[in-house]
């Protein structure tokens, strides 16, 4: 009998530790479980989670795998912004002057933009607004007027060489947005999963400008207003501060996921040639939420 009561014992201690195993995913079975969802739509992708907490547990898909960077380079943009800023080159404080009037890297021909998601600068031209303002403007909702009006204040090949200069070997910010003539002949913003962790990474550790300047950047990455991909499937205490990016077949998300508990990561979702946009965007928010349940599951008493 008593050896019966001992096989008992453990037999419930072996299915309650099993019962814990069960519900912690490791890191290889994760990636192979967003690597089936990937597989599943129709298009191409590329993912790089990093833990900021613990980056040996890294998870890279595709990662120096080239796309249009589309919006996600308002964030390079951004970061130019404060660096100049700290050079004393800027101030936030900059009066801007609205314009609708640019010029192309290819010839120098005159164009305007004609499509965009945010409207209310438009209804400011001939006016001046803050550096600042136009700087949350081209981030929250993604300005194409406003980052153009930034992009000629800090130059294009500026943000690209501080994206060198911060380890980011691959990202091209060649000029601002809607101009056609570099778009047909092939001279567009490009980026890789690789160098948005890179970038997310240097402002969530202010490892380059200063703490000051990092946490303005988060604050107004906090503000995001299209929130369908990273944060749709987490929790309302998790913060994500992070940027978009959408053009014909491509949705991006890439940002800082933040733990209520204090733990951050890196999260990048990048994607191009997309089918079905709609439905990638659901599978690439699925994804995210799949990468939320493992850092709770694996580092819930660290």
């Amino acid at each position: 009998m008593r050896n019966l009561y001992l096989f008992s014992i453990l037999l419930l201690f072996t299915f309650s530790c099993g019962k814990i195993k069960e519900s912690t995913t490791t890191k290889d079975q994760l990636k192979a479980e967003i690597q089936e969802i990937f597989n599943a739509e129709k298009g191409d992708f590329a993912l790089a989670f990093l833990p900021l907490f613990n980056p040996q547990d890294s998870i890279l898909i595709n990662v120096t795998e080239e796309f249009h960077a589309a919006s996600t380079m308002k964030t390079p943009v951004m970061f130019e912004v404060f660096k100049q800023v700290e050079a004393g080159k800027l101030a936030l404080t900059d009066s801007i002057l609205i314009k609708n009037n640019f010029y192309s890297i290819v010839d120098s021909s005159e164009y305007v933009i004609k499509d965009d998601s945010e409207n209310e600068l438009y209804q400011m031209i001939g006016d001046s607004l803050p550096l600042y303002d136009v700087m949350y403007k081209m981030i929250i909702k993604s300005s194409n007027l406003g980052t153009n009006l930034i992009i000629e204040k800090v130059g294009a090949k500026n943000v690209t060489q501080t994206m060198r200069d911060l380890g980011a070997p691959y990202i091209q910010v060649l000029r601002g947005v809607e101009d056609l003539k570099a778009f047909e002949k092939g001279m567009s913003n490009t980026t890789t999963a690789y160098d948005m962790m890179v970038l997310y990474e240097k402002i969530a550790n202010a490892e380059v400008l200063s703490r000051e300047s990092n946490d303005k950047m988060i604050e107004v990455l906090l503000d995001q207003y299209y929130n369908e991909m990273i944060p749709a499937k987490l929790p309302a205490d998790v913060k994500v501060a992070h940027k978009t990016g959408s053009i014909t077949g491509v949705r991006h998300d890439a940002g800082i996921v933040m733990l209520p508990d204090g733990k951050k990561y890196v999260l990048v979702l990048l994607s191009k040639n997309l089918e079905n946009p709609d439905a990638s965007i659901e599978k690439m928010a699925e994804v995210s939420g799949k990468i939320y349940q493992y850092v709770i599951d694996s580092y819930k008493n660290s």
